[in-house]
């Protein structure tokens, strides 16, 4: 089975319809999405093409990006791009397999295809019969087509799974972050070139040559295994191709062909060939040094800036606005922040690209004009899942030199945000126990519930920036806009109070103590009580006053 070349991935056509087809058929317009059977597969098939995208038609500048975004290739032009590359695609046969070994690790022990699902329990799990939510025999069977995209997930996510068994190289449970156009009738190409990059904007990681297939530095199950059961056999980005990051291989593996049919497990589909089992071994490549994955998030110390930035990891409560200024905006001086580089090359190569066009009187409008960002990935804890998330955000884009305002701005507003969430939290577990500060338990889920609900009004506020900054604004946010926010949070903030203040233990239940409580909430969300200085600065910067009237005399006081 070659996966440039067989019919292996399913995508979704434009009536509906559902087949499988070969990678070049993304070409074909009628294709308007990928329609694989689990949210981790479809993230990493997104990132598979996206990578063979870059590495076969790499755009030269940004006006070639452009010209195929407008005219994509057909597929035809699409299978010649590939051709040259299918030698390091072939998934199983005599010769190297795609994301496998070289060794066929005959002295390791077969165990479960499920190994190669992160999700799925590790063999700590089962000899402690601790598979209570995820069962163990939920897989034990798959096709080839499902099995190529389990190994190329566990590859890309690679978390941390005893020793000598090393985590992905952006580290293990890597957020991804992509673009994609805010169209619903936009083609499956037209999602997946919004990721593509000139080779000009990719990190300079690694060498800077054609790929060649037979390429260990590109693609490197074509060579011998760079073992690390040694002391500094590590894997760094100078001695590598500068696009290997899209095809790293922490982990040894070798896929277990049968020849007879199965059921699939994961997809459901009958296949002639199966996989049951697969040979797992440790000590594979140690990725170290200052790796950037482009389509990853990163953090940088801004104190220790000589050493190497972290990939943005997945966290419990999940993904939200609160997190959007950190995954869009570069602040390396103050947080720290280095959004993906595709991401980057989106609001600073293509958008501007597309301006200059449109001035230049080329109609390349519909795609740019509006976007979001697709923020998805696992929470790992070590090396146990502790959840999947995926969300889509809208993706502003401002001219380059408003970028540090627009920042600013969306900083002060979640900012604010944050500190009402701790305080309606606080304030709740008053009304809820005598003695609050000894009361244990895990609150976040109100922080989840005031976030989901404020989040359309964040949004809101963010189109309301984009287009003061365009229209030359850029000393001070808006006042309508800061003014609207803070209502926002404030009427929010009573609601979810009154919503579950009475929710708490029965025994706990004391209306004097819950009143009194909802009195420090309002005192503070009006700036009058001590330590509420964050609201009061936020009016001053919004440039609007604090209503100082009771309760009981407006609406605005009054939780609905």
């Amino acid at each position: 089975m070659n996966l440039l070349l067989d019919a292996w991935l399913p995508l979704r056509a434009r009536d509906g319809n559902i087949a499988y087809r070969p990678p070049s058929s993304v070409a074909d317009p009628n294709i308007v999405e990928l329609a694989l059977p689990r949210a981790d597969f479809q993230g990493a098939a997104y990132q598979w093409l996206i990578g063979l995208l870059q590495t076969a038609l790499p755009p030269e500048d940004h006006d070639d990006w452009l010209d195929r975004l407008a005219e994509p290739p057909s597929i035809e032009e699409l299978d010649a791009a590939f051709a040259p590359l299918a030698a390091a695609f072939e998934l199983d046969g005599d010769g190297p397999r795609f994301m496998q070994d070289r060794d066929p690790l005959e002295d390791a022990k077969p165990t479960s295809v499920s190994g190669l699902l992160i999700d799925s329990p590790g063999a700590n799990g089962l000899k402690l019969n601790t598979d209570h939510f995820v069962k163990r025999g939920r897989v034990e069977t798959v096709c080839p087509d499902c099995a190529a995209l389990a190994l190329f997930t566990m590859q890309i996510n690679a978390p941390s799974g005893g020793a000598g068994y090393r985590v992905g190289l952006r580290g293990g449970g890597p957020l991804t972050t992509l673009v994609l156009p805010d169209d619903e009738e936009a083609s499956l190409w037209q999602r997946l070139w919004l990721n593509v990059m000139p080779s000009k904007s990719l990190a300079r990681q690694g060498k800077v040559e054609a790929p060649r297939p037979e390429d260990d530095t590109l693609f490197p199950w074509m060579g011998p295994t760079r073992l690390s059961d040694k002391k500094g056999a590590v894997v760094v980005p100078d001695s590598m191709h500068a696009l290997h990051a899209y095809w790293a291989m922490p982990r040894r593996f070798r896929l277990l062909f049968e020849d007879a049919p199965c059921r699939c497990d994961l997809c459901g589909r009958e296949a002639t060939r199966s996989v049951a089992e697969i040979r797992a071994k440790n000590y594979g490549a140690n990725y170290e040094g200052p790796w950037q994955h482009p389509l990853t998030p990163y953090r940088r110390d801004p104190k220790k800036p000589s050493e190497p930035p972290l990939s943005t990891k997945g966290q419990p409560g999940g993904l939200g606005y609160r997190h959007w200024s950190n995954l869009v905006l570069n602040d390396v001086d103050n947080s720290g922040a280095l959004p993906a580089a595709v991401v980057h090359d989106y609001l600073y190569g293509k958008v501007p690209a597309n301006r200059q066009a449109r001035r230049e009187g080329e109609a390349f409008e519909p795609l740019l004009q509006h976007a979001r960002l697709w923020a998805f990935g696992y929470d790992m804890d070590n090396m146990k899942p502790r959840g999947w998330y995926g969300v889509e955000m809208p993706l502003v884009a401002v001219p380059p030199e408003q970028q540090e305002v627009l920042r600013s701005w969306v900083q002060d507003v979640t900012e604010l945000a944050r500190q009402v969430a701790w305080m309606v939290r606080n304030q709740i577990k008053v009304a809820w126990f005598s003695r609050p500060a000894d009361a244990k338990g895990d609150m976040s889920p109100i922080d989840t519930q005031f976030y989901e609900a404020t989040q359309a009004g964040f949004f809101h506020a963010l189109f309301g920036m984009q287009q003061a900054l365009l229209d030359g604004e850029s000393t001070h946010m808006p006042t309508d806009i800061a003014k609207g926010w803070y209502r926002g949070l404030r009427q929010e903030a009573l609601r979810l109070f009154d919503a579950q203040a009475l929710s708490g233990p029965v025994a706990e239940l004391d209306m004097k103590r819950i009143t009194g409580a909802r009195r420090n909430l309002q005192a503070w969300l009006s700036g009058r009580s001590k330590g509420s200085k964050v609201i009061t600065q936020f009016a001053k910067k919004g440039g609007f006053a604090i209503a100082a009237s009771k309760e009981s005399t407006t609406t605005e006081e009054v939780a609905p």
